[in-house]
């Protein structure tokens, strides 16, 4: 038995923030600087009230509608996000009685980050050849924007808001081939939000702005963009030979590159380190951000509008960040 994508959609909310509206708040950044560096002209921000779960729910029916598929179809539900809506009940439980899932499907949440979409993958892929399930809906949406602080410009210029839906089944669009997977817990402290967890149920309230006049706070996201961009250089390209030499390809093999669209400047060193021709590596995030678990299989879908992915290509898709976690496997469109 094998698994494959049989379809994927994905959800923006209505809210958009521009360039031109971060310059008006930080007049020393040009929106020229950021489409440039960062790659984003513009991102999607979650309402006030407007959840995870929510955005994943106009996600699936997106995709249900897209692909003529019935709810009655899905029986697991895998939620990736970061954000849920509750400490409990599961947020995948909310999504299945919204969308009229039947009720004997499986349902469950998992916790990840920027490798959630691969790691999805992996799990579905699991419970379809393991017997568990005949058709895994699996779901990422991240609000972010809720964890960042409005004076810190780089997190805000970089993050957006969106949802995706796949459904991974016994056939379909493309072949899920085999992964390479790996987590070092060592990085957990270069991307956190502090507060919030049991460990730190209450805000800590120990905002403070350093020389640049960036804000640190234990109660919104961190991260050390040095650090973060220093595993990826180190992680990534031993990532993309594991996964090639775990699925026995050689690279030249390989027609498209998708990989966690984090920011254009970072792309593009890593393609140029990997040594990826540069029409092999598709990037898709400048209407978007970066949306963290959804960036892949939005790429993955704007890429399969574009004809950028056609019949009996092969593309190596890899995630990787908050963890750290890292992830890779290849998709044979069929």
């Amino acid at each position: 038995m094998k698994a494959f994508i049989k379809g994927i959609s994905y959800f923006l909310p209505e809210k958009i923030l521009t360039n031109e509206e971060l310059v008006q708040e930080f007049p020393e950044w040009t929106v020229e600087k950021v489409a440039n560096k960062i790659g984003v002209s513009e991102r999607h921000i979650a309402a006030k009230n407007e959840t995870s779960a929510d955005m994943a729910v106009n996600a699936a029916l997106n995709l249900f509608n897209d692909y003529n598929i019935s709810p009655s179809e899905i029986d697991f539900v895998l939620f990736c996000t970061q954000s849920p809506d509750y400490y409990l009940p599961t947020s995948a439980c909310l999504i299945q009685d919204k969308l009229g899932i039947p009720i004997n499907a499986g349902a469950l949440d998992f916790n990840l980050g920027c490798s959630g979409f691969v790691y999805g993958l992996a799990v579905a892929k699991g419970l379809i050849l393991g017997g568990i399930a005949k058709n895994v809906l699996l779901l990422t949406a991240e609000t972010y924007s809720k964890f960042i602080h409005e004076k810190d410009k780089a997190n805000r210029t970089i993050f957006g808001d969106a949802a995706a839906a796949t459904l991974i089944s016994s056939d379909g669009l493309a072949e899920i081939m085999s992964f390479s997977l790996g987590t070092d817990g060592r990085g957990a402290e270069k991307l956190i939000v502090r507060s919030g967890g049991t460990r730190n149920p209450s805000p800590i309230c120990d905002l403070k702005f350093d020389e640049g006049d960036n804000p640190k706070s234990s109660d919104h996201l961190y991260m050390d963009g040095t650090e973060i961009f220093n595993f990826t250089l180190e992680m990534v390209p031993k990532l993309v030979d594991e996964t090639l030499s775990n699925n026995q390809e050689q690279k030249d093999n390989i027609d498209l590159f998708v990989f966690h669209q984090a920011n254009k400047y970072m792309l593009n060193f890593l393609r140029k380190k990997i040594h990826i021709p540069e029409d092999k590596f598709y990037i898709y995030m400048q209407n978007v951000g970066n949306t963290v678990s959804s960036t892949i299989p939005i790429a993955l879908a704007e890429a399969i509008k574009e004809n950028r992915i056609i019949n009996n290509q092969k593309v190596l898709i890899a995630g990787f960040g908050v963890g750290y976690s890292w992830g890779g496997t290849i998709l044979k469109f069929n």
